[in-house]
């Protein structure tokens, strides 16, 4: 396939992409739905792309819901997705525990429901998750300084949590001080989209307020890093040739899919514009430029309707 960086896919160019591959892996939020509405046209693409035999897979940096809850959303929104089918952060960090860490002991959660969840099914004990007691902390700096520690607690994981609060991010201090407590990250996302153009503060800001404090930096599951799609490639197996990474985010969707040398396509109905991947070419940096872009992702829907196949 002879086309250049960041070539609009349409037309003959788009039929040839999709017939040579076998995998799609998707972002959801800003390329399957905003909010609580699907994208127009995209449960049809993917219907379309199950229907011409490809296998589909959702990969999320989003640690706030689990694979059910997932599941359950894409079937709502009419993409009929099964739990199996979903790579989010939140199983993704509660799977390097358990299979990759091989943790012996307790985790010290910042997080919320969904990870506390994904941790239980784990079968990985865990404290913090929830606000802080009402006065379960009192006294001045040196109380603070000598806040009790579970002794089993052999990890510190941070995620998005509506309760973050200066205690956590003491307490999290105090076990981080030990060079052998395993301190994971489900992702650093420093932003998070609303619907109007609105944005509030990512996981990436609880993180680095932690690895600022720690003077430590977090091992990192989501996106740009590699673990989302190494778990695809274990449980669900996939030949990276015949595979591309559709996503709205240079920095996290595209970033991993150049990481794991795999084709990407970017969709600019979400975060990233066309504009910052021309720039990001112009500038040579280029694993955060696509290999492909869209408007929208219906806008596969010709190449794959019958009269096209």
């Amino acid at each position: 396939m002879t086309a250049s960086k960041c070539s609009r896919l349409s037309g003959e160019l788009s039929r040839r992409v999709l017939a040579s591959v076998d995998t799609v892996l998707f972002d959801c939020d800003g390329v399957l739905w905003r909010g609580d509405e699907a994208v127009p046209g995209a449960p049809e693409l993917v219907t379309a792309l199950r229907s011409s035999g490809k296998r589909v897979f959702y990969l999320t940096n989003n640690s706030t819901k689990t694979r059910a809850m997932y599941a359950d959303k894409l079937g709502r929104l009419g993409f009929g997705a099964e739990p199996g089918e979903v790579f989010g952060t939140a199983y993704c960090t509660a799977r390097y525990l358990r299979d990759e860490a091989r943790l012996q002991g307790k985790v010290y959660l910042i997080g919320g429901t969904a990870l506390s969840r994904e941790l239980e099914a784990a079968g990985i004990p865990h404290v913090g998750s929830g606000p802080e007691r009402p006065g379960a902390v009192t006294g001045g700096m040196k109380d603070w300084a000598a806040l009790e520690k579970d002794p089993d607690v052999r990890a510190v994981v941070v995620g998005f949590d509506e309760h973050f609060s200066y205690m956590k991010l003491t307490r999290a201090l105090r076990y981080l001080q030990d060079p052998d407590c395993l301190f994971i990250a489900t992702n650093t996302d420093s932003r998070l989209p609303l619907e109007g153009g609105r944005v509030i503060p990512g996981t990436g800001c609880m993180v680095r307020a932690v690895e600022t404090a720690a003077h430590r930096k977090a091992q990192v599951i989501g996106k740009p890093n590699s673990f989302l799609y190494d778990c695809v490639v274990k449980e669900c197996g996939l030949d990276p040739s015949r595979t591309v990474m559709v996503g709205d985010r240079l920095d996290t969707d595209i970033q991993m899919g150049s990481t794991c040398g795999i084709r990407t396509l970017l969709t600019l109905t979400g975060f990233s514009s066309l504009e910052e991947a021309k720039s990001h070419q112009e500038n040579g940096s280029l694993s955060l430029v696509p290999d492909f872009y869209v408007d929208s992702v219906a806008d596969l829907l010709p190449a794959l309707s019958p009269a096209d196949q």
